[in-house]
């Protein structure tokens, strides 16, 4: 009392800067209310007036891209900082109550941490205002942030739909490049601050995930949302239930299913507002398709209120689509760069044009000199395509095969005039010094050769980092030609003024459509280009197949539920009974009706209905245990889910693997050898993974010989024995019993193993002689696996001694670097060279990072520019404020506890 009293007497102390973040936001509503009741009258006539963009008519739309964004000229607030002064000196004379010591000692042990993360919010109000009902300040991040400053005119006739009015599900196709992202994110802003509801942003790949987070955290920063990253095994399942804030869930399509499962099952699936699925054509894509299905499905089923976003670039048959989202649909052919397309045969060039006779129309000659070795080595004239536009402008050369891209990079730095080398010697010379110090201390040979040329290769075979920082060189303009396998088409945003096509393939496949529009469509730069245009290289042989490719119409999209004996539908109708959607055949034949499967009866089987595909498919999931018939309450049959279908369903395990994970797992309890970590890696070691895997028997006979006796006991415990490794690595025929795939898991399982403890992906690669590239993607795979046989562990008691273990294993293979540099690795766009900077520069923790200054760090930090500096201490600001409310979270809900329990 005495200490109140104090602080009553003295309001500007610095009490306030430790008072919890919910009492802040509930003090700054009361006190509005209480000082200014007038304003709450008019906070629905203000929302009216926001209103006005959406009825803009057309004829203003054309006189200016940009809805008008009149400032309000309101008389200036009281301070929010004053109405707090006040609240705390009219608390300080209320009598205190009684809380129970350990409540106090839980407060005190979070308020550090919280304290920072509500001194790195801006506690601003913002007005709902005239950009599209949304605050000015919007319009001010997207000029800071992005550098838009008006909107183009399908951009604007979009966001004013009828049908968005109307909260109806909306899917929009235009084409590369037409701002198809500005859309969705004005949705979402509108979404969390406007309509105050949570979002899910489903994306195809974790590497378009991180850079999301990254891009959208600053947003979050200003605006008083939460961004979280949903990709391998990050994000916390179920999200926390947040009072104060709403939270923008950024997912690949994998991590978003089990998100909305977790929703559906805590009752919280209406808490969601607003879905929007990027490439939304990737519903035809494989097993990943089936996923996406049921995702959606489920959410269509389970709540009526949560709106559906699609967009894509290239979609066919958009009216089974919109039959299965019952969606409207938005499309426009603007591109804000025209695409000239062509394709050449031996020395000419040719543009595609539907009006002539066979498709292509003569454009010209190549005017370049071949001497007779030079046409022996570039048969295809790459060398005289891309000379027309290097170095002054960008180009892209898409090649079939990883290793034609780096043949092709080699190939035209061998030929291409030494003055290349002098543009930008010291940005190259800095860019190589990075490269090297992110493969700790080695760098690869064709990358040494080519980068001084301003030309690099980019696939799958580098590491995450390494990608990341050519294409960081690339846009700046380092780097003026990128050899690069299709994988680049469907990733981050790097447009080029020429694309050339290497071939009409993708690796040995012809290519589709889809393929070739998304590869054409980076061509092209807005605001920089006025132009941009496509070459296809072409031999006689496929001038017929080219022909069709480039004049037939976008790939269907069609549902994946019955790929590969039916495992996506067994996955749904096990999830359904899981989640209790579905209860008794009956209300799993009525959801079946909701699916894109049951829009298209064409992939049924021959003589069979949606009814009879569902029934087989029910009797099988009993048959393997997962299912099984019950009696309710009422006397009435139902199905109901077993232990091992309710962890399988869980964990996300395929269900073609979980009857042997389930052994496996249950072999490990017989004698788990916990010496080293390698048992456990063995048992997190992707099943998906080893079709991938050839192993180099020599080398593993090796790596085996340089097992611990331990170690080497776990080869024998999960069936290869070294007996088989020495007769495979000799050559000498094999009679034994042993399982190839298990053999070929251990070798992965060893791959993990080393890495983990050197922590050194370079010395790995070299030492089972398998690219880079890959090895990441094991670490990635089996992080993310780990955590799926950890939520598997979970739902089975039999299986509660790995759940710590499984924890920690998870942990490690998240991040895989020294224990210090977690914390670091855990902010979006922070990758391990740059962590290892930023700790070496004194930016040690969370709080550091969080409350630098971007032009500090841009000095300190070598090879930072300002924007990824104010990118990565955002998404600092936006983590530390994540963990801080979970804190938080979990105090109120002590406090909330009676005082005699505690």
């Amino acid at each position: 009392m005495e200490e109140q009293k104090d602080s009553s007497l003295n309001p500007h102390g610095d009490s306030l800067e430790n008072l919890p973040s919910s009492q802040l936001l509930f003090l700054k509503e009361s006190e509005e209310c209480l000082i200014h009741p007038h304003k709450v009258a008019n906070v629905k006539e203000r929302d009216k007036i926001s209103d006005g963009p959406h009825c803009h008519d057309t004829e203003n739309v054309k006189q200016d891209s940009e809805p008008s964004t009149s400032s309000l000229s309101e008389p200036r607030r009281r301070s929010l900082k004053d109405h707090l002064k006040s609240a705390m000196t009219e608390n300080a004379r209320a009598p205190a109550s009684l809380v129970s010591k350990s409540k106090q000692l839980k407060e005190a042990v979070v308020s550090e941490e919280i304290g920072v993360a509500e001194r790195t919010h801006s506690a601003s109000f913002v007005d709902i205002g005239p950009f599209y009902g949304l605050p000015t300040k919007v319009k001010e991040l997207l000029a800071e942030f992005r550098g838009i400053d008006k909107l183009y005119d399908w951009q604007h006739a979009c966001l004013t739909l009828e049908s968005l009015q109307q909260r109806k599900n909306l899917i929009y196709s235009l084409p590369t490049s037409g701002g198809k992202t500005l859309v969705a994110e004005i949705l979402i802003l509108q979404e969390l601050l406007c309509k105050q509801m949570d979002v899910l942003m489903i994306l195809p790949y974790v590497a378009i995930v991180q850079e999301k987070v990254a891009g959208l955290s600053g947003f979050g920063m200003e605006l008083g949302f939460l961004v979280e990253e949903y990709a391998g095994s990050r994000g916390r399942i179920p999200p926390i239930k947040r009072r104060l804030k709403k939270s923008l869930y950024i997912a690949t399509i994998e991590r978003g299913h089990t998100l909305v499962n977790s929703l559906i099952e805590t009752g919280r699936i209406g808490d969601l507002g607003l879905v929007v699925i990027d490439e939304l054509h990737m519903l035809g894509e494989g097993s990943r398709g089936a996923v996406l299905e049921m995702t959606l499905a489920k959410i269509l089923y389970t709540s009526k209120t949560t709106q559906i976003i699609g967009m894509s670039a290239t979609l066919n048959n958009v009216g089974d689509l919109q039959q299965f989202l019952k969606a409207e649909y938005y499309t426009s052919n603007f591109r804000p760069v025209e695409l000239k397309e062509y394709v050449k045969i031996r020395d000419t060039i040719y543009e595609v044009d539907n009006k002539a006779e066979d498709g292509f129309r003569f454009s010209r000659l190549l005017n370049f000199k071949y001497s007779t070795g030079l046409q022996k080595t570039d048969p295809d004239h790459l060398i005289a395509l891309v000379t027309e536009v290097i170095p002054k402008y960008s180009c892209l050369v898409f090649c079939p095969t990883k290793k034609n891209c780096e043949n092709v990079a080699e190939m035209i730095c061998k030929h291409l005039n030494r003055d290349y080398k002098k543009l930008k010697e010291k940005e190259k010379r800095d860019l190589l010094t990075d490269l090297r110090n992110i493969c700790n201390g080695r760098l690869c040979p064709v990358l040494k050769q080519t980068i001084p040329y301003g030309i690099s290769y980019h696939h799958s075979g580098l590491t995450s980092e390494e990608r990341k920082r050519i294409e960081e060189a690339y846009s700046s303009g380092i780097l003026c030609l990128l050899t690069c396998t299709s994988t680049l088409a469907a990733g981050v945003n790097l447009p080029a003024r020429r694309v050339i096509l290497r071939a009409p393939y993708v690796a040995t496949e012809f290519m589709k459509k889809n393929q070739y529009k998304q590869m054409i469509g980076r061509a092209g730069r807005a605001g920089i280009d006025k132009a941009g245009e496509s070459i296809l290289i072409v031999q006689e042989k496929d001038r017929n197949l080219v022909q069709k490719l480039v004049h037939s119409p976008l790939e269907s999209c069609y549902s994946n539920l019955l790929l590969e004996f039916n495992k996506g539908i067994r996955s749904l109708i096990l999830s359904l009974v899981g989640l209790k959607i579905a209860t008794s055949p009956e209300e799993v034949f009525q959801f079946m009706h909701l699916t894109l499967f049951s829009v298209q009866p064409q992939l049924l089987p021959e003589g069979k209905s949606l009814q009879d595909v569902t029934t087989e498919v029910l009797q099988g999931l009993k048959q393997n245990g997962l299912l099984k018939d019950s009696t309710s309450c009422d006397g009435g049959q139902i199905l109901v889910i077993t232990r091992l279908g309710q962890a399988t369903y869980k964990g996300s395990i395929d269900l073609a693997y979980c009857d042997t994970l389930y052994a496996d797992l249950k072999k490990g309890l017989e004698g788990l050898i916990l010496e080293s970590c390698l048992h456990l890696i063995y048992l997190t070691t992707p099943y998906s993974m080893v079709l991938q895997c050839s192993p180099n028997w020599m080398i593993y006979f090796r790596q085996y010989s340089q097992l611990s006796p331990t170690e080497q006991q776990v080869a024998e415990i999960v069936g290869v024995p070294e007996s088989f490794i020495t007769k495979k690595a000799s050559g000498q025929a094999v009679r034994m019993d042993v399982d190839i795939g298990t053999a070929s898991r251990l070798y992965l399982s060893l791959v993990l193993h080393a890495l983990l403890k050197v922590n050194n992906i370079w010395e790995v690669a070299e030492k089972f002689s398998i690219s880079r590239g890959f090895i990441q993607t094991l670490l990635n795979s089996a992080a993310s696996f780990s955590s799926s046989v950890l939520h598997f562990c979970e739902e089975l008691d039999e299986f509660w001694v790995y759940k710590a273990l499984l924890t920690e294993l998870t942990k490690k293979l998240t991040y895989c670097v020294k224990a210090e540099l977690i914390p670091l690795m855990e902010v979006a766009g922070v990758l391990e060279a740059r962590a290892k900077q930023l700790y070496n520069s004194g930016y040690k923790t969370l709080a550091h990072l969080a409350n630098a200054n971007p032009d500090v760090l841009v000095k300190t930090i070598e090879h930072l520019s300002r924007s990824q500096a104010r990118q990565i201490v955002s998404s600092a600001k936006m983590l530390l404020t994540e963990k801080a409310e979970a804190l938080q979270e979990e105090v109120e809900e002590l406090l909330r506890i009676p005082a005699d329990i505690t």
